[in-house]
């Protein structure tokens, strides 16, 4: 019980500081401003009336959130402009402005009190940054979109025009600073294969963190037979239904886009694979169950074949969902615009990716006692995974892979959202974004700052015997690094000899280093030698 009560004053407090209007916050004129740009998924959106004008949040809401989706937001796919509509004639979607776009990407569901990390997406990226000085409207922007649109529709593209022409007149014209989450990599990367001028004359950086620059083979297999939730235990009964979920991203390009990409050489190519009964020779009856498997272009015939019949039901009309030929046509000249990007001379990229979770990678159905018998029944088979090192969505190997020469690729042990509320990360984000005063010390690959404290040296030579000493310390900080300021000193011993020759004397040192911990991720290290050289 006292652990609940915790919680609840931890979430009250995070969400009181952002309501607290009485205090001043800090505000530094001469940071350069910043864009955030969500993943699928992480954009607040409103239904318009078209009679009304009433608009009503129907991404994300808790209460009667799977009927507003349904009537809402489900869609059709329109292969002659590459854009998915709404089914509701009388309604359309949009993405919330308030607060230079922030709003829609800060806690998606604005309306709980107390907040839950469910419905956070770039919540605690946002305070962190206002503590540093950036100033909402000024040096610190949203750009929500759409997320069941291409990455490269052109109304998106049109936006993000906008967007950046709108960052660099308020800040001043100060070139813009774009920080990238998941498939938000994928549409900042195809507007920059489109539109190389305008990116370049309006960003200075570009840091993309968790982004599925190869897809996310793993989850979007499960994901087109089987649907997505986007949180788990008790919650589900308050969200989106799994099925409803479903039914949408059979309709949504930027799924697609986020498949397997046939034009990289994985180390080790994703599969399906389906555990089949086989026919006998002379097709009465089976002779036993066989382990298929299909590689990302292969298994395109499994989809079709698993969603022939798939159907909805909106709002008492029954309407085909199969696997989508036209998306995929689509999708497949999406991967070509991303294949072909160029980072403009002028920009600089950075890559932060996360690492240390198991992360599907190729995806089993069935098994040898309970096959697959018919393939319009796989929805209904529990996936499993072959997985590989990632964030638990994204592949390590497909998140380094952005074919773009960076100044910097950091994997960060994290889990694909949680990865935007790291503190390493945002370490890495003061450094490259010129946060305060420089650090020179800081080095955002091994996360470590070590400063030197002292040096001192000291040379004696007599009757040919010469000694020299040598006392250095350093004080290591490492916020990962939680060790205990109550635990023993260290002490290792460290021995050097040299046999003497014509050209160089005798000599041998000795020294030892003692390692002092003293809480905070804060070590104290004491390096102490001596050296003897005696001339032959």
């Amino acid at each position: 019980m006292a652990l609940l009560l915790e919680e609840i004053i931890r979430s009250v407090e995070a969400f009181l500081k952002l309501k607290n209007s009485t205090q001043k916050p800090y505000v530094d004129p001469n940071l350069d401003p910043v864009l955030l740009v969500p993943g699928i998924a992480g954009s607040t959106l409103n239904a318009v009336d078209h009679d009304s004008g009433k608009e009503e949040r129907v991404w994300v809401r808790i209460f009667g959130a799977d009927h507003e989706f349904r009537t809402k937001m489900w869609s059709r796919f329109d292969p002659s402009s590459g854009k998915t509509i709404s089914l509701d004639p009388k309604t359309s979607i949009v993405v919330p402005q308030e607060r230079a776009g922030l709003l829609a990407i800060d806690v998606l569901d604005p309306d709980l009190i107390v907040g839950r990390e469910s419905v956070f997406y770039f919540h605690e990226m946002i305070v962190e940054m206002l503590g540093w000085g950036f100033e909402e409207g000024k040096t610190l922007f949203g750009f929500g979109y759409d997320f069941r649109q291409s990455n490269r529709l052109q109304e998106a593209m049109d936006s993000f025009t906008k967007k950046l022409e709108s960052v660099y007149k308020a800040s001043g014209e100060k070139k813009i600073n774009v920080i990238s989450h998941s498939m938000g990599g994928l549409l900042v990367k195809c507007f920059m294969s489109l539109h190389s001028d305008i990116f370049e004359k309006y960003v200075q950086n570009w840091i993309a963190i968790a982004a599925p620059f190869r897809g996310a083979p793993g989850y979007i297999t499960s994901t087109l037979l089987n649907g997505m939730s986007f949180v788990n235990g008790w919650e589900q009964n308050f969200f989106v239904s799994k099925w409803s979920m479903h039914q949408l991203l059979i309709e949504c390009p930027s799924i697609y886009e986020l498949m397997c990409c046939p034009y990289f050489k994985w180390e080790l190519p994703p599969v399906l694979e389906l555990w089949r009964e086989k026919e006998s020779n002379d097709g009465v009856g089976t002779s036993g169950v066989v382990l298929e498997s299909y590689r990302s272009l292969e298994s395109l015939e499994v989809f079709t074949k698993s969603l022939c019949d798939n159907k909805a039901d909106y709002c008492g009309e029954p309407i085909d969902l199969p696997f989508n030929w036209k998306i995929m046509e689509w999708a497949h000249e999406t991967k070509k615009v991303l294949h072909t990007a160029k980072l403009p001379p002028k920009v600089k990229f950075y890559n932060i990716y996360g690492t240390n979770l198991a992360t599907p990678h190729s995806v089993c159905y069935g098994n040898e006692s309970m096959p697959v018998k018919d393939l319009t029944n796989l929805r209904y088979f529990q996936p499993t995974y072959i997985c590989v090192d990632g964030d638990g969505t994204v592949p390590v190997e497909s998140a380094m892979a952005d074919g773009l020469e960076a100044v910097a690729r950091v994997g960060v042990p994290g889990e694909h959202r949680g990865i935007l509320n790291d503190h390493r990360v945002f370490r890495m984000l003061k450094q490259w974004l010129n946060v305060g005063e420089p650090d020179p010390f800081y080095n955002p690959i091994n996360d470590y700052v070590i400063l030197p404290t002292t040096f001192e040296m000291e040379e004696h030579r007599e009757n040919g015997v010469e000694v020299a000493s040598v006392k250095e310390s350093w004080d290591i900080i490492s916020e990962g690094n939680k060790n205990d300021a109550t635990a023993a000193s260290t002490v290792s011993s460290i021995s050097v000899s040299r046999p003497g020759d014509d050209e160089n004397p005798q000599a041998e040192a000795r020294a030892t280093l003692t390692v002092h911990q003293q809480g905070d991720g804060r070590q104290h290290v004491e390096l102490n030698a001596v050296s003897v050289s005696v001339d032959a």
